[in-house]
């Protein structure tokens, strides 16, 4: 049996996503780990404790299983992590020799590779990396993270066995980015839960929502710069200007604060709302528990996904899976998931008055939008969490007995 430690150093895959730093990484983290778990790899995930009322260790299913490790204050902004991730390593490595040792460290972020690049040292095992967000990807979203940040990464690309993309373009975007590395790239798809992300009745959707028949647009994520909330509410704004006879639709945003800037961000959007004037056509609803955003999923006519940068985008999987069409920003992971004009629409620029052209272009052709959100639906049926758990035991099972990386 082969035996990984999974490292998700900033956040627990057992926290709510849609708040603080919890987001589609801990769904990933969560649903793939579960997978593994099916096929016979034991696994276990080591993330920080940030709070003392949570068990050290929580057996979440046969060979899965989650363990806090303390490391710092309970209550630590992001850039405070960085100071305690080589403590936060060695309490792994002591973790992994007292339980009779691991085959593979998969890290998970960047921070988390950091930490896994001291443990492949200290065990002599093989790196398997999944960034998720890269420093030079979000720069050309126009988020600029810091130097050191940069730094670290270009290390462990120089040591990691294999780093995992989560696309063809992401994988093109590496390589452009950062050349070829010394260990090989592979695709790893990200899943969708088919048994809960399904097509669905609409009206019924609508109905457990206590939601009326007007015209509806979901955005479903943190409310951070990163993932463009602003660009779907100015979109709202002119599709109403623009279509009086859509001045009804109204907007849901699912989601919460994130980071120690998040009620400022909070507050900025609130106020953007009101200075637009459309407070009453947007329903601001608190983070949900992930499979119950199905339902939030069905009621929508259209899910927006106007993200500055997004390696893969589990949003729009999960949209349309559940049949529905996905208007989104032309940037990494979302290229491969939205097939323009078919299954959706991708846009250049994140620009809000072609969001809103689009979305009025689907309220007023409903027999395109029924046809585009099965075409989605079709699509989403190739992405399961048991291919991409078959794809990296093939992976794991190829590292055993390779040569390892050295550091460049």
């Amino acid at each position: 049996m082969q035996r990984v430690a999974v490292i998700s150093y900033h956040t627990s895959p057992l926290a709510q996503p849609g708040v603080g730093d919890g987001g589609g990484m801990n769904v990933y983290v969560r649903e793939l780990v579960s997978s593994l778990a099916h096929v016979g790899i034991k696994c276990t995930v080591y993330t920080r404790e940030t709070s003392s009322d949570t068990a050290r260790v929580v057996d979440v299913e046969p060979n899965h299983r989650v363990v806090h490790i303390p490391a710092g204050s309970h209550t630590l902004s992001k850039d405070e992590l960085i100071a305690h991730i080589d403590d936060f390593a060695e309490k792994v490595i002591e973790d992994i020799k007292a339980n009779g040792g691991v085959d593979v460290v998969h890290a998970n972020y960047w921070m988390s590779a950091v930490a896994g690049h001291k443990i492949k040292h200290a065990l002599n095992i093989p790196l398997v990396t999944t960034f998720h967000t890269l420093a030079r990807v979000k720069a050309q979203g126009g988020d600029h993270e810091s130097a050191h940040r940069e730094q670290e990464e270009i290390k462990v690309i120089g040591c990691t066995d294999v780093i995992c993309v989560s696309c063809t373009e992401e994988q093109r975007q590496f390589v452009s980015l950062y050349g070829k590395p010394s260990g090989t790239l592979e695709i790893v798809a990200p899943g969708v839960e088919h048994a809960f992300f399904t097509p669905g009745s609409q009206h019924g959707a609508r109905h457990a929502l206590g939601l009326d028949s007007d015209p509806t647009l979901l955005f479903v994520g943190r409310i951070q710069p990163l993932k463009g909330i602003e660009v779907a509410i100015r979109a709202l704004k002119i599709l109403h200007t623009s279509n009086p006879h859509l001045s009804k639709t109204r907007l849901m945003i699912v989601g919460g604060a994130s980071g120690t800037e998040g009620d400022a961000e909070v507050k900025r959007i609130n106020d953007l709302i009101d200075e637009l004037g459309i407070r009453d056509r947007i329903m601001m609803v608190p983070p949900q528990e992930h499979h119950a955003l199905s339902t939030y999923y069905r009621a929508a006519d259209a899910v927006l996904v106007p993200s500055r940068s997004e390696s893969f985008g589990l949003v729009a999987l999960e949209a349309a899976a559940c049949g529905v069409p996905v208007i989104a920003s032309a940037v990494g992971g979302l290229l491969t998931l939205v097939e323009h004009g078919k299954t959706g629409y991708l846009v250049p620029d994140r620009d809000p008055a072609v969001y809103a052209g689009h979305i009025a272009h689907l309220l007023n052709n409903r027999p395109l939008a029924a046809e585009m959100g099965a075409a989605a639906a079709t699509r989403a049926r190739r992405y399961t969490w048991s291919f991409a758990a078959a794809r990296l035991r093939r992976v794991y099972a190829d590292l055993i007995n390779k040569a390892r990386v050295e550091c460049v």
